[in-house]
């Protein structure tokens, strides 16, 4: 919205900073962060006082996870209020994709908020069923791939493009759909399998973001994307406003989930938050580049995959518990050297991803 005070640069030149999107990326970035902290302390008070005792805990989970007992969950709320009033301000209004992107984060948030209030409504870990959280998840995505196809250049609208060779793309046709479900969902809830610990899930996803702000800017520029040899999505490079809101938003969160956490984010920030990258890395041709940058996630989900798999098949478990931050919990790890090993993990994996787009 403030991208439209640009028009007034003839009554003042420093209106045309608002032209740019990388001084509007930072403004998100700030603004999200302050809204975040300005927020936290009524919406912590808010949140213990509608839920009574918290979030329910595992009783398999590790034992030095009793403590955490009437921490409140739906912290993702703060997220979800901050990034989402940050992009609107900062973005500009006529771009099709922000609002898309949107539609993806709050469409998730809200089935994750229906997910958290029956968990603490019925006093129990199992909150909205697996085929309805499916469904409405499903419904969402497709809608969103509908507006991507739409408005996405209609020569690779429906294709896949594979990191490391230039302009390289896999034409999916009418399947491209069902894959970009597949990856919204996917990485929706893999997130949601990595918000265990303390801080853990946050800052990787902060990381992915600031990542695919950088990417959809050069996407979003065609000196940029000619030079790297990478397709060229005109309008994209809003989407770096929307991922900055998000870093902004995460670290703003961060400061309250920091061990020992005052909130937690719940199903409503995870579902939210994954979604929401998944759908930016589908818009600027590089989903597959997410599952480098999102490596922690994918770790996360395929430890489960494969601990539920080998206790069906063989009647044993590969890991002492999953998904695997609780196996390195069981082992003796503290819980800040899990959170911290996977940061720095994901930290790594973030550069192997940006390095796809020179490397090619």
């Amino acid at each position: 919205m403030l991208s439209l005070l640009a028009d007034l640069k003839d009554v003042w030149i420093g209106f045309n900073l608002f032209n740019y999107v990388s001084f509007r990326t930072v403004g998100a970035i700030v603004t999200a962060f302050l809204l975040s902290l300005a927020m936290g302390p009524a919406m912590i008070r808010w949140l213990k006082s509608l839920q009574g005792a918290g979030q329910p805990i595992r009783t398999d989970g590790p034992e030095t996870h009793f403590k955490k007992a009437g921490t409140p969950t739906m912290g993702g709320l703060l997220i979800l209020i901050s990034v989402t009033l940050s992009t609107i301000l900062w973005a500009h209004p006529a771009n099709p994709f922000v609002w898309l992107a949107l539609l993806v984060m709050v469409g998730f948030g809200l089935l994750g908020f229906g997910d958290d209030y029956l968990k603490l409504t019925k006093r129990n870990t199992d909150g909205l069923s697996g085929r309805k959280k499916l469904v409405g998840q499903l419904v969402i995505s497709l809608v969103a791939t509908y507006g991507f196809v739409h408005f996405l250049p209609t020569d690779i609208a429906t294709s896949i493009a594979i990191p490391f060779f230039k302009h390289y793309f896999i034409p999916f046709g009418a399947f491209f759909f069902v894959w970009a479900a597949f990856v919204m969902i996917g990485a929706s809830n893999a997130v949601n399998l990595t918000d265990g610990l303390d801080g853990l899930a946050i800052v990787p996803i902060a990381i992915a973001a600031a990542c695919f702000g950088l990417i959809a800017y050069l996407v979003g520029r065609v000196d940029y994307s000619e030079y790297l040899q990478i397709a060229y999505v005109p309008g994209t490079a809003e989407l770096s406003i929307l991922c900055g809101a998000l870093v902004g938003g995460a670290m703003g969160f961060l400061w309250f989930n920091a061990p020992p956490a005052m909130i937690f984010m719940g199903d409503t920030g995870s579902l939210s938050m994954g979604g929401v990258l998944a759908a930016i890395a589908i818009m600027v041709k590089h989903e597959l580049v997410l599952a480098i940058v999102g490596g922690i996630f994918v770790m996360e989900t395929v430890s489960v995959i494969i601990q539920v798999a080998s206790f069906k098949l063989r009647g044993k478990r590969v890991f002492l518990m999953a998904p695997i931050h609780h196996h390195f919990e069981k082992k003796g790890w503290s819980e800040s050297t899990v959170v911290i090993r996977f940061w720095i993990i994901a930290v790594v994996l973030a550069l192997i991803g940006l390095s796809t787009l020179k490397l090619r």
